[in-house]
């Protein structure tokens, strides 16, 4: 079941709502529906998953438990191992073997592996639980908030990335009544924005990218206007479509009165890739900075050391983005980007903000290319095509308006959390204004097929 369905919005959302703000002054009742309501939502998905979902859930608690009630490092650790086993299994298991048959010349047959949907992210949640307990955090939790923690629906399938010290601390407080009307009202808000990134805009910068790229990978060579198109449109549509399900999981958080951390800040903004990284699916970089580059060293062992750390971190990044060398590509230029930044910035040279954000924006928009084309001809073509050496061709922009609005939005708009939680007041004018734009949204999105979100891959 996706955010962007009618079935979701109409019926799973307001149930689940309704359920859970009628028991709130009960912290088990409230914590039993959100647990039923996201076992269900998983469960939706493919009921095969639930079990494993739950025994992982269980076994990375109790080993967590053991360490905290002083037992030996081994059980984290050991469970870390296996987190990591069952994550290299079924998402590399295949793009590992056909790399080594493709080494000896061999044909590898792909192996029937069941990939449960989110894995890496809540992965990622348990890791992030186990190594802070080996790093002296004893706090200790019952399975039920565990199990809560790890499956919240509005963050279980695509993040944003939540640490168990963020939000099990806030499953115990207190709700309150007063605030229950303005968090619904300014998370419903989120959702809307959250929900009109993903149906107006991404579903749309979609219907131009796929052709495009299908072109590319049919052997089609690309003109530079076509490739510039499908690269550009493709930059639009990652961001609004990941972005939009950020604003939505955080949104729906603050209806039942949890607060999510942001996951984007005008990205595209940027003017070093740093800054890019700093505002860019933000609790995925906080992860490999704190979990990957600072435990390599970070930048405490000298420039060399830091630009080896910076690529294998951002190496690892793309590795965990999907199975394919392409992904691991996109990595490394973000880790030589990354590296070549704090090589300039200690010649103490600062280039002019204009000057860096094209040098960012350009480079982030050619790195997508690796990320979106499904092997390294397509990708070929693509930037063959954007330097022009295919002609410069004319292409027709489908759904102009919304491909130019989504430009101005992406580089010239706020912020959404800041729309939603911080300017926006109280008022009738508003309540009537998202209200029409929810049912207008709902209206769009019945009307079409919906393409899941890009990260669901992930």
């Amino acid at each position: 079941m996706l955010f962007s369905t009618q079935p979701f919005l109409l019926i799973f959302l307001p149930l689940t709502l309704l359920c859970f703000w009628c028991v709130s002054e009960h912290q088990r009742l409230r914590q039993s529906v959100l647990i039923l309501a996201s076992l269900i939502f998983y469960g939706l998905w493919n009921w095969r998953y639930v079990p494993a979902l739950i025994l992982l859930s269980a076994i990375n608690w109790w080993c967590g438990q053991k360490h905290a009630t002083g037992g030996s490092k081994l059980w984290p650790v050991s469970c870390i191992i296996l987190d990591l086993s069952i994550l290299a299994f079924c998402k590399y298991a295949n793009f590992f073997a056909a790399t080594a048959d493709d080494l000896i010349g061999a044909h590898h047959t792909p192996w029937e592996i069941i990939l449960p949907l989110g894995l890496s992210f809540f992965v990622f949640q348990k890791i992030s639980y186990l190594v802070d307990t080996i790093k002296g955090d004893k706090t200790r939790y019952g399975f039920p908030e565990f199990l809560e923690f790890v499956t919240f629906f509005p963050q279980l399938i695509a993040g944003p990335i939540v640490r168990h010290n963020e939000i099990i601390p806030q499953f115990r407080e207190k709700l309150s009544a007063a605030l229950m009307w303005e968090n619904i009202g300014r998370g419903l808000v989120l959702l809307i924005i959250g929900l009109c990134k993903k149906a107006a805009i991404a579903d749309s910068m979609g219907s131009i990218v796929t052709p495009l790229y299908d072109q590319a990978t049919s052997g089609v060579m690309l003109t530079a206007a076509q490739a510039w198109l499908a690269a550009t449109a493709y930059t639009l549509q990652i961001y609004f479509d990941f972005s939009g399900y950020s604003d939505m999981a955080i949104g729906m958080a603050l209806m039942f009165g949890l607060k999510l951390p942001f996951n984007f800040n005008k990205p595209y903004c940027s003017t070093s890739i740093s800054e890019f990284w700093r505002r860019w699916h933000m609790t995925l970089s906080r992860f490999l900075r704190d979990y990957i580059y600072i435990p390599l060293g970070g930048n405490r062992r000298g420039m060399g050391r830091q630009c080896c750390n910076l690529l294998i971190t951002m190496g690892l990044g793309g590795l965990w983005h999907g199975a394919g060398w392409t992904f691991i590509a996109w990595g490394g230029m973000h880790g030589s980007a990354l590296a070549i930044g704090h090589l300039w910035k200690s010649l103490n040279r600062p280039l002019p903000k204009l000057v860096g954000w094209l040098l960012t924006i350009i480079f982030v928009i050619i790195a997508w290319v690796f990320f979106r084309a499904p092997d390294f001809r397509t990708a070929a073509n693509v930037l063959t095509g954007m330097t022009g050496l295919h002609g410069l061709g004319h292409q027709h922009i489908r759904d102009a308006i919304i491909f130019w609005g989504a430009i101005v939005i992406a580089l010239v708009g706020p912020a959404s959390q800041t729309v939603a939680l911080q300017k926006l007041k109280p008022s009738p004018i508003y309540a009537i204004i998202a209200a029409l734009a929810l049912v207008a949204l709902i209206f769009l999105i019945g009307g079409r097929i919906p393409d899941p979100f890009i990260y669901f891959q992930f």
